[in-house]
């Protein structure tokens, strides 16, 4: 049973954790300890991604599946003579959604300072270009909260060239039941596989086959889930639904990707998804994505000999101020229980 409010709270204190690509521990201890809790045991691997193991009743077949954890960020690329830091992306981040956003920066010896995305031509009454100045990266800088004037004092801070830069999720979850946040990319997942979780051990329920859950770690950079356990045959990761042009998706539908920008995802296995939702009169979507890729893509790239497909609620607005619904939770909640106990 989906137990709503519990998965929106628990999605929210996961929001909140920083977790861009690259520095993404904190956010995978969070993870380690919720699991653990509930009484599984859960490993690391060497890049950092958290396992969990399931056992099934038919213990000779082992399923996975995935979520990533980490998220779209920033670093410092250098360190600027008035005392602001020039930027580089971690992912694809929409930037020209980041002017004015608030932000952490992360040191290497973990000091974390605020400070705030600006344009460098951020005020209107000095710039004759600050409505029309380009929002790319190389025009956005962090402004630091501190009394910095130039490039040495910014330094004596403990700040350098390769820190990590966070910022706000802006989590929001209105009465009618949308959730506004960044992060929701893949974070909305993460929590649905968490309930899952949940849900296995409240209902004392065995799933059909052995399963891996799989918290990855540099999805947004294309490599989250390139290595697997060598035993798992088919892969379900569960990521974003896109939403927009000719696609069907809404926020209120489980998305079941068919082809992605790898190349169409597995046929039976996909068919199979289709039929479930059928069969369960869930709020669905079949579409393609032809700018995107998964950590089952990133398996299969990686040379994994699966079966695979993709599937997640539907998000607006992706890797910008991104917008589902709680039935979209909903429905991918009840469509991951019916594969996995089938």
């Amino acid at each position: 049973m989906f137990k709503q409010e519990e998965t929106v709270q628990f999605l929210k204190e996961l929001l909140t954790i920083n977790s861009p690509t690259g520095y993404t521990s904190d956010a995978i201890h969070f993870l380690k300890g919720a699991v653990e809790n509930l009484g599984y045991e859960a490993s690391l691997t060497p890049k950092g991604n958290l396992l969990v193991n399931v056992e099934g009743e038919d213990k000779e077949i082992s399923r996975g599946l995935s979520a990533h954890v980490d998220t779209l960020g920033l670093m410092v690329r250098s360190i600027n003579e008035d005392g602001t830091l020039s930027l580089t992306k971690l992912g694809g981040p929409l930037t020209p959604t980041l002017d004015g956003e608030y932000c952490d920066i992360i040191t290497r010896d973990e000091t974390v300072y605020t400070g705030t995305i600006l344009s460098k031509s951020p005020s209107i009454h000095v710039f004759k270009d600050a409505s029309t100045k380009e929002r790319d990266i190389d025009n956005l800088v962090v402004k630091l909260d501190e009394r910095v004037e130039n490039k040495e004092d910014v330094k004596k801070l403990g700040i350098q060239n390769g820190d990590f830069i966070a910022y706000d999720p802006k989590v929001s979850v209105t009465k009618s039941g949308f959730i506004k946040s960044r992060f929701l990319d893949d974070k909305a997942s993460v929590a649905l596989l968490i309930s899952i979780l949940k849900m296995l051990k409240e209902e004392n329920v065995t799933p059909k086959t052995n399963l891996t859950f799989i918290f990855s770690t540099y999805e947004e950079v294309g490599h989250g889930a390139a290595w697997i356990p060598e035993d798992i045959s088919e892969l379900l990761a569960v990521d974003m639904g896109c939403i927009g042009l000719d696609l069907d998706c809404t926020e209120y539908d489980v998305s079941i990707c068919a082809k992605d920008s790898s190349g169409p995802y597995d046929y039976e296995l996909t068919s199979k998804l289709i039929n479930f939702a059928k069969e369960d009169n869930l709020n669905y979507a079949v579409d393609i994505y032809p700018m995107y890729g998964s950590d089952a893509s990133a398996a299969l790239s990686g040379g994994a000999n699966i079966r695979a497909a993709l599937i997640g609620p539907g998000v607006a607005s992706s890797h910008g101020m991104e917008r589902t619904h709680v039935d979209a939770l909903k429905n991918t909640f009840e469509l991951i229980s019916k594969y996995i106990m089938n």
